[in-house]
Order: C-alpha cells, then sequence, then structure tokens
C-alpha cells in the first residue's frame, strides 16, 4: 500500500504548517524534569520497566504536542489505558506555557544513543510494510514536523509496539479532536497481526 504524492500533499495542507516550539531556557527546565525522570530516566533513556519510552532525540515540536493532548484528555482519558492516564496527571503538572518550554528545552539537551532491540521480526517484510509510513516518518524514520510524523529510529522497540496495539484497539486516535491520532489509526488497522507489527518494528530497528 502507497500514499500517493498528491495525498501527501493534501495532508499537508490539511494538517496545516509545522508545529513551532516556544524557545525556552533548559537549565530552568532540568530542575523540572527531575519528575519526568523518576520513569524515562535522568538522560531520558527511557524505562520499560516502567513502561516509558525514550524521550531524547525526539522533536521538541512532537513532546509538545503530546503534552498538550495529555492535558486536553485527547490521550490518557480512555478507559482501560492505564499508562496513558498516569501521564496525563503528570502532564498536568506542567502549569504554564513557559514550563512547557522550559522543559522540552531542557529534554532536548539529553544526548540520543540506540535503543536496545527486544523485538523479533522479518525486517525484509516489514520494510515493505513500512512504504506507507515513511510517508509521514520519514525514508528513514527520522521522523518529519512539517506531516506531523515523529521520530521512529532509536524509539524504544516495544513501546511502538505498544501504541500501534493502541491505536489498533481504540485506546489512542479515537478523540474526535486528535487530529493526528485519528489520522494513524488507520494506518496502524494496515498492519493485520502481531506478526506484522513485528516486522514493520524489526525494520525500523535497522534504521538506528
Amino acid at each position: 500500500m502507497k500514499i500517493s504524492r498528491a495525498i501527501v500533499l493534501g495532508l499537508t495542507i490539511v494538517l496545516g504548517a509545522p508545529f513551532a516550539v516556544a524557545a525556552g531556557d533548559a537549565a530552568a527546565g532540568k530542575g523540572a524534569y527531575a519528575v519526568c525522570a523518576a520513569c524515562h530516566g535522568p538522560n531520558g533513556e527511557g524505562n520499560v520497566a516502567m513502561r516509558a519510552p525514550r524521550l531524547a532525540g525526539q522533536g521538541g515540536w512532537y513532546i509538545e504536542r503530546q503534552l498538550k493532548s495529555f492535558q486536553a484528555g485527547h490521550r490518557g482519558s480512555k478507559p482501560g489505558d492505564s499508562d496513558g492516564m498516569q501521564m496525563r496527571g503528570l502532564a498536568m503538572s506542567v502549569s504554564s506555557p513557559e514550563a512547557m518550554a522550559n522543559l522540552i528545552a531542557y529534554i532536548e539537551t539529553l544526548p540520543s544513543k540506540a535503543s536496545a532491540t527486544t523485538v523479533q521480526g522479518d525486517a525484509a517484510a516489514g520494510k515493505t510494510l513500512y512504504m506507507t509510513c515513511g510517508a509521514c516518518h520519514g525514508q528513514n524514520a527520522e521522523g518529519s514536523e512539517q506531516m506531523g510524523g515523529p521520530r521512529l529510529a532509536g524509539l524504544d522497540d516495544w513501546y511502538i509496539v505498544r501504541q500501534l496495539k493502541n491505536f489498533k484497539g481504540g485506546l489512542r486516535g479515537s478523540d474526535p479532536a486528535d487530529t493526528f491520532g485519528r489520522q494513524m489509526a488507520p494506518m496502524a488497522a494496515v498492519l493485520a497481526d502481531d506478526a506484522a507489527i513485528n516486522n514493520v518494528v524489526a525494520y525500523i530497528n535497522s534504521l538506528q
């Protein structure tokens, strides 16, 4: 399944211009990050035991969008999404745009390293499946602010699997106001089963 250039351009028009993150004070954001570090790690490296993904290396524009999505209840308000509900409560503690900008500025200073591989799959088969994903997430999973697709390369593979299943199961992307989530839900539905999910994630792992 491929997405034509016309559709890609159409999505760009519908989704609008890239998200801009206000300049923040990383030094001020360091103190606020202490709350995040309890789950996401002191260097934003993620923690599988805490079910918290890597933050280091992710675009600040995307982190901002997700924090706002949690705050607005577009994420973390669906019954059964215990991880999202926990994160929503923490996102609510970011009390102002300035505090959010400072926090994101600090996260952007954290060193990004390759994540450990925990998911096994057929990367060759996953490459074909990823052709659809590449339209928004980039051919090398580098992410695209213009298309609203976050970086996937280097993100924890177990977290990608969980989010794909959340999209397929309606725990994420079902809120009418969640424009990007609603776009992602049918894309995840293309992956027919767990094997297909593992295959595309195995290919993403190869792009680190």
